[in-house]
C-alpha cells in the first residue's frame, strides 16, 4: 500500500467521524490524482442534506471531476473510501472511469466491489477498476459498529 493510500485512508476515517456528529453513517471518501494528489473528499450527507444520494463517494467523485479538469472522465484516480461502495457508488465509479477502488470495511449486505456484487470488475461494462479491499479495516467496521450501537440504544 503506498503512503498516500493510507494518508487517503486516514482523512477518509476522519471524515467518517464527522459525518457520525450530524447524525450520517460514518463513511468517508477521497479522491486521489494519478499524481497522488488530493483531488476531492466528502463524507456522507444524506440525513445533512435530505438527499439519498448524498453517499461520501458520490459526493467525492463529483467533486473529483469538477477539479480534475478533464470533465467527468476520472482517468487514473484512485478512490479511497471506508466501506465498501453500494451498487449506486459502483456504477458512478465506472461511469467516472475511476482507474482504483480502495475500501476499508466489507459490505456484505450490500456491498458492490465484491462482497454481494462485483459491478466495478463486471467483464459486461466497458469499464472496470482494480480494487484493493480491507486497507484499515477494522477502524472502519469499529467506527460504524459503534454508530449502529448508538443507533439502537444499545
Amino acid at each position: 500500500m503506498s503512503p498516500d493510500v493510507d494518508a487517503a485512508m486516514g482523512r477518509a476515517l476522519e471524515l467518517a467521524a464527522a459525518a457520525q456528529g450530524w447524525g450520517d453513517t460514518p463513511i468517508g471518501a477521497v479522491v486521489l490524482g494519478p499524481d497522488g494528489g488530493v483531488l476531492a473528499e466528502a463524507a456522507n450527507e444524506r440525513e445533512k442534506r435530505g438527499d439519498p444520494t448524498a453517499h461520501a463517494e458520490v459526493l467525492a467523485l463529483r467533486e473529483a471531476a469538477w477539479v480534475h479538469g478533464d470533465g467527468w472522465r476520472l482517468t487514473g484516480a484512485t478512490l479511497v473510501v471506508t466501506l465498501e461502495p453500494c451498487t449506486m457508488c459502483a456504477g458512478a465509479i465506472v461511469l467516472s472511469r475511476v482507474a482504483r477502488v480502495v475500501y476499508g470495511a466489507e459490505d456484505p449486505k450490500a456491498g458492490a466491489v465484491g462482497s454481494l456484487w462485483d459491478v466495478v470488475r463486471d467483464r459486461r461494462l466497458n469499464h472496470r477498476a482494480e480494487v484493493t479491499a480491507g486497507v484499515r479495516a477494522e477502524e472502519s467496521a469499529t467506527l460504524l459498529r459503534a454508530f449502529f450501537r448508538d443507533r439502537r440504544g444499545l
